[in-house]
């Protein structure tokens, strides 16, 4: 290396890579994807596929996505879950997420296995901008390696693979990183801007593991300012280049951050008090799944399982699933990290930053069982709108992914230095002790008979680690391809093994045969043949009580549905028809006070014309009118209803009374009105007239589509129009052309004054231009001149 290169480097600059460092970084990536391919085919063969939410919530939000483009129309707004929802506003809609957007714009009808691709394919490119990142900072590739397949596959990144968001809220954080080193090191501005890009990516995920993730990067800036980090970067020289990765961010997520602000406070859920995310900590006993990944049975059924909460262990008050405890990022990782400890290699200052995020970060993923997560709930913005601390094992993966490959970094560094007897006893020592743990728990809760299996294993992958590393530590120096490779190979195979498919990240593709778009279900065809759509009605349906992933089937199909699958709702619908996050089964239907049975006002106005349930409609509801409902076919359990009393989707109407909308909410007590003739108003608008005898008008649809619908409206005297579509503050309405205010009718829909005569009347949902006027920076409404 040249004596400026040296220079370089001790001005904090990146080092100088030769011809041969480039092709051991292409080797490392090269290895680690065929690990990757290695830990990643049962689903990349088709065998299996990510289940759960990556099904039953996302999947169906990216197909819409992608079906509304390739329509030609906009994704902002879905009709076909919850009788209308702010798509643009929701973190979990895929919209602003780039890996998603590209798929969408590549297919207008992805399958769940172009879908399951994009999440690993993601995760794949976090791991190799973790690799490329490594030999960066001058540490060697082997390191970059290991801490490659860790990251992509260890602990929540393949335990929890399911919460798709997540997952590509961590993807992005190497490629962060590696953009903001670039851009101090190298005085890049392009690199800035292109740090800005990841971080709105990561800002744009809107989920708790993204909140991590722009803290530990604001701190890692930090950090390197002040020179705990090394290589640092002086304030004064890079201030700019971190000014410009800021504001090419917030420019890019500033809009979605704040629109989806706004969607919490008129949501279901505008916060999570203490004690409600508390109950989603991680428990201290799960932290030995670091060392026996199989202990608690995770990957098996739920009544199998026995770790804290279960059926088994059920005094702890938490309410996490099984899989969310899940940390093991393989045993040879495990000991290197152990042997680390030891040796103190953690205390260099080139990763010290990387050990102190990792103690703050599980101390933060244990939630309530110490007083830090208090400190955080109650100090930093934006941990009071997650209900579950335990989502940080996502980034507590992350960060033993950097360790473990320091730890070989230091390894190869010095290729003649042995580990060392303390240090390997030190590590053998730990490995007992949480044997000893498992053992403890086991006699406490009952379960020592279903020990010996994971023990085994936890023992034969230890070993296989063990003796893998006596292998590699004789040719750190004149066989590091072999040594590496031989670590690498060691650690995919452990990692497919033992955080391969499990029922929390696999099952067969048939299951969710319904949610592909070219499905041969008899439910779905039935429903379509069925549903009717003209210039007056468009059915409604809902599906009720058939399983876990089919509530937001509708927006796979699209079905106009009254319910769905989502925890976070408008509240104002919500309170109003009783939907709940989900309704899967039969018993999570919940009616409300002003919609109290099926036999109701609410349920014909809002046009519900069909329920497809999985129990009889009685069983549901013993209040329904069983005249009213009709039992159109039973599908094996599935039995499908009609309502013929539902009510076209569009009304002209001549009368209005006034209403208070909360208090008809809270009490169920409509007044006596015919909605065919009436409409209810909180205020009456200018020249509208109680009881008026004018002549009838009539309204027809001539265009609908997701964020527009046109009607025409005719009349000799004028009055309102109705239409049955959720009212939200972004929609807007024109006549002719000429904007007027929309009124909220009926307590959750549409209506506009229309004068005299045939008159087009556009509704559009403008949600740049709603949040713009309600934050005072864009013209009133025209009912506000």
């Amino acid at each position: 290396m040249a004596l400026d290169d040296v220079g370089l480097r001790a001005r904090g600059g990146p080092p100088v890579r030769d011809g041969e460092s480039d092709r051991h970084v292409v080797l490392a990536i090269a290895l680690l994807v065929l690990g990757w391919v290695a830990m990643a085919w049962p689903w990349i063969s088709g065998r299996v596929t990510i289940p759960w939410d990556a099904k039953a919530h996302f999947q169906p939000q990216i197909q819409f996505l992608a079906q509304s483009l390739a329509r030609g129309e906009s994704p902002f707004w879905a009709p076909y879950v919850f009788s209308g929802h702010p798509q643009v506003a929701d973190p979990q809609s895929m919209i602003f997420q780039p890996a998603y957007l590209l798929l969408a714009l590549v297919t207008g009808s992805p399958s769940a296995w172009a879908v399951d691709m994009t999440t690993l394919l993601t995760a794949l490119a976090g791991g190799i901008a973790l690799v490329v990142w490594f030999t960066d900072r001058g540490w060697h590739w082997a390191g970059g390696l290991v801490a490659g397949l860790v990251f992509v596959f260890g602990a929540s990144m393949a335990w929890r693979m399911q919460h798709t968001g997540q997952v590509l809220s961590l993807a992005y954080w190497p490629m962060l990183m590696l953009a903001i080193d670039r851009s101090f090191d190298r005085r890049s501005v392009v690199a800035a801007v292109v740090a800005g890009v990841l971080a709105a990516a990561v800002m744009l995920g809107r989920d708790q593991v993204a909140l991590l993730v722009l803290y530990l990067t604001a701190a890692y800036v930090l950090a390197r300012w002040t020179g705990l980090v090394e290589p640092s970067a002086r304030v004064g020289e890079t201030w700019w280049l971190a000014g410009i990765g800021g504001v090419v961010a917030v420019a890019l997520a500033a809009v979605p951050i704040a629109l989806t602000a706004e969607l919490a406070g008129m949501s279901n859920r505008p916060a999570i008090d203490f004690e409600g995310a508390g109950r989603g900590s991680l428990h201290p006993a799960l932290l030995i799944t670091a060392i026996l990944p199989q202990v608690f049975g995770a990957a098996g059924r739920m009544e199998d399982y026995w770790g804290p909460p279960s059926f088994a262990w059920h005094d702890t008050g938490l309410f996490i699933a099984q899989n969310m405890g899940q940390i093991y990022l393989g045993a040879l990782p495990a000991l290197l990290i152990l042997v680390a400890l030891w040796r103190g290699w953690y205390r260099a200052r080139e990763i010290a930053f990387f050990a102190v995020a990792l103690v703050f970060v599980t101390l933060y993923a244990l939630g309530w069982y110490t007083p830090v997560f208090r400190v955080f709930y109650e100090v930093l913005p934006g941990v009071s709108l997650y209900r579950r601390p335990a989502d940080a094992t996502f980034v507590m993966g992350a960060l033993g992914a950097v360790l473990a490959g320091y730890a070989v970094h230091r390894l190869f560094e010095r290729a003649w230095e042995p580990l060392g007897e303390n240090a390997l006893a030190f590590a053998a020592a730990v490995v007992l002790v949480a044997f000893g743990v498992a053992l403890g728990l086991g006699l406490r809760i009952d379960r020592v008979g279903l020990l010996p299996m994971p023990l085994l294993a936890a023992a034969v992958a230890f070993g296989t680690a063990a003796l893998a590393l006596a292998l590699a530590m004789p040719r750190r120096a004149l066989e590091p391809v072999v040594a590496a490779m031989l670590l690498g190979g060691v650690t995919a195979g452990d990692l497919a093994w033992n955080n391969g498919p499990s029922t929390s990240s696999a099952m067969p593709p048939e299951m969710y045969e319904v949610l592909e778009p070219n499905t041969k279900n008899e439910v779905i065809a039935l429903l379509k043949e069925k549903q009717v759509r003209d210039e007056t009605r468009r059915d409604r349906i809902e599906l009720l009580g058939l399983g876990f992933h089919w509530p937001n089937a509708s927006l796979t199909h699209g079905f106009e549905n009254t319910l769905g699958y989502n925890p976070v709702r408008l509240s104002l619908y919500s309170r109003a028809t009783g939907a709940e996050d989900h309704v899967g089964l039969a018993e999570q239907r919940k009616l409300a006070k002003l919609m109290p049975s099926y036999s109701s006002l609410l349920v014909d106005m809002l046009g519900l014309r069909f329920v497809a349930a999985g129990a009889p409609l009685e069983k549901v509801d013993p209040k329904h009118d069983r005249g009213a409902w009709t039992l159109v076919k039973s599908i094996g359990e599935t039995r499908i209803y009609e309502n013929a009393r539902a009510l076209p989707r569009v009304l002209f109407v001549q009368d209005a009374m006034t209403a208070d909308f909360e208090r008809l909410i809270e009490t169920g007590a409509w007044p006596e009105f015919d909605p065919k003739r009436t409409v209810l108003l909180e205020n009456f608008p200018t020249g509208a007239i109680a009881g008026s005898a004018r002549p009838g008008g009539v309204a027809r649809i001539v265009h609908y589509e997701n964020g527009e619908v046109v009607v025409e409206a005719r009349s000799e005297g004028g009055g309102i129009l109705v239409l049955n579509d959720l009212w939200h503050p972004s929609w807007t309405a024109e006549i002719d052309g000429r904007e007027v205010p929309l009124l909220r009718a009926n307590v959750l829909f549409r209506a506009v004054q229309v004068p005299a005569g045939t008159h087009t009347v556009r509704f559009a949902f403008r949600p740049f231009l709603g949040l713009a006027r309600r934050s005072g920076l864009c013209c009133q409404r025209p009912s506000e001149r």
